[in-house]
């Protein structure tokens, strides 16, 4: 019976579960847009900015105000605590759905399973890096948390079109 289970492919899945992962799918999406939203607000999505954004603004001099201050510590602690526990809840269910996708199989699957946790770690690692110990960790930040995202929306994308476009 449990290996029936783990043998099942998206496509085969009931009507009403496939509407209830695409309407999550899309919510997640939905989510995920805004909060790279949110990083473009604040960081530009650049290196500069990144690093302004928790080692504080570069002041010229003693009349200019800085926009950035740098991060505390308890703000870097709630940072990724919480981005950490929220993503590794979000990879838990696109990985568990993707898991049964039968559009990729074998060792691009397992990677696109397992990496985004890998990644996690390392970018919201990061930040602690940038902000104590060298900004150049800002290029390591970049990396992989592009290759969280390319993950999550490739992920995605083959969820949604297995569960609309696959027929058995």
């Amino acid at each position: 019976m449990a290996n029936e289970i783990m043998n099942l492919k998206l496509y085969q899945f009931p009507k009403q579960l496939k509407k209830m992962i695409a309407a999550l799918l899309i919510s997640l999406t939905f989510g995920v847009l805004i909060g790279l939203g949110f990083l473009y607000y604040t960081t530009s999505y650049s290196t500069k900015g990144a690093i302004e954004r928790y080692n504080g603004s570069q002041i010229s001099d003693e009349f200019d105000f800085a926009e950035n201050y740098p991060k505390p510590v308890s703000e870097i602690f709630i940072t990724t605590h919480n981005h950490i526990i929220a993503f590794t809840l979000i990879f838990t269910v696109v990985c568990s759905i993707f898991y049964f996708s039968s559009l990729i199989n074998n060792g691009l699957k397992t990677f696109l399973i397992i990496e985004p946790f890998v990644s996690i770690i390392i970018s919201f690692g990061s930040l602690w890096l940038i902000r104590f110990v060298n900004s150049n960790f800002v290029y390591l930040m970049a990396v992989s948390s592009t290759i969280i995202y390319i993950s999550f929306f490739f992920m995605v994308c083959l969820i949604l079109i297995e569960i609309f476009f696959k027929r058995s």
